[in-house]
């Protein structure tokens, strides 16, 4: 099983006057989707945020350039994805489902919507009871076969950065009551935060990507009977190292960091399904 992910992605609609923008725009989301796509997984998908405000006009843009290949994208829900609109009206447009997980012979592979709805204040993560259950019950069901989450807030105090204010979800969710209860391997891949880290608590993976617009890369997850092996690959196209500070430069609603790369212990690892290594 071979899943490819992209951090925070952020797609914008922008004053279309200013000289270049619209080209600029074109030519990096352009280029850093056919090289997202062109790599031959079982799914692809992106970690939330997938658009910077949730408006009609990203939606549309950013789904139109992935339609160009037939893959099996899935989008989980970030906070900016549903600033301008309800959840039930992202998910129509996009086709998305908002929670759910897939069995595979390797692994047990789930999807959470941890995204408030139109709340511009509070950017942090929540779960509600409904989804909390039905997550405790996969992993319950989920027996010793690795588990592999995906999410765009981290588990609060896991990874950098998650031991911020609104930067993980809720610390008043008890989500280690639910992990808890994994026997055996357990990866939890978020974003979110921006900056690249994994971090290793009790039998659970974090893995966490940074913001596709500062970090041009993206992760390769591939799970076979021994090991789980986690990837970065950095996206350097001229169209994209070019384009990028015209975009983020013009972009509310985003703030361009630097420091968010880390060591490679922070992109890259391997978890032995016997025993966890990196």
């Amino acid at each position: 099983m071979k899943i490819v992910l992209i951090g925070d992605l952020h797609y914008p609609s922008f004053n279309e006057e200013i000289p270049g923008l619209v080209e600029a725009r074109a030519a990096f989301y352009g280029k850093f989707i056919e090289r997202f796509l062109e790599v031959d997984a079982d799914a692809h998908v992106s970690l939330g945020d997938l658009t910077n405000f949730g408006y009609l006009e990203e939606l549309n843009g950013i789904y139109t350039i992935l339609n160009r290949r037939d893959r099996n994208f899935i989008h989980v829900l970030g906070n900016h994805d549903l600033y301008a609109q309800p959840r039930n009206e992202v998910l129509k447009i996009t086709g998305q489902k908002r929670y759910h997980s897939i069995h595979t012979t390797e692994a047990i592979f789930a999807f959470l919507d941890t995204a408030k709805e139109m709340d511009y204040e509070d950017w942090g993560g929540w779960l509600d009871e409904e989804q909390l259950a039905w997550f405790e019950h996969v992993v319950e069901d989920s027996g010793t076969k690795p588990l592999l989450v995906f999410a765009h807030h981290p588990v609060h105090n896991t990874t950098k950065r998650s031991d911020r204010e609104k930067g993980s979800i809720h610390p008043s969710i008890d989500m280690w009551k639910i992990l808890n209860q994994k026997k055996g391997v357990g990866v939890y891949f978020n974003g979110h935060t921006h900056i690249d880290s994994i971090e290793r608590k009790n039998n659970w993976t974090f893995v966490q990507l940074s913001a596709c617009l500062d970090q041009h890369a993206l992760r390769v997850v591939e799970v076979n009977q021994n090991e789980i092996n986690i990837s970065a690959k950095d996206i350097l196209d001229k169209e994209i190292v070019e384009n990028a500070s015209l975009v983020y430069e013009n972009m509310e609603h985003f703030t361009h960091q630097t420091d968010v790369r880390g060591e490679d212990s922070d992109r890259e690892c391997k978890i032995s399904l016997l025993s966890v290594t990196r």
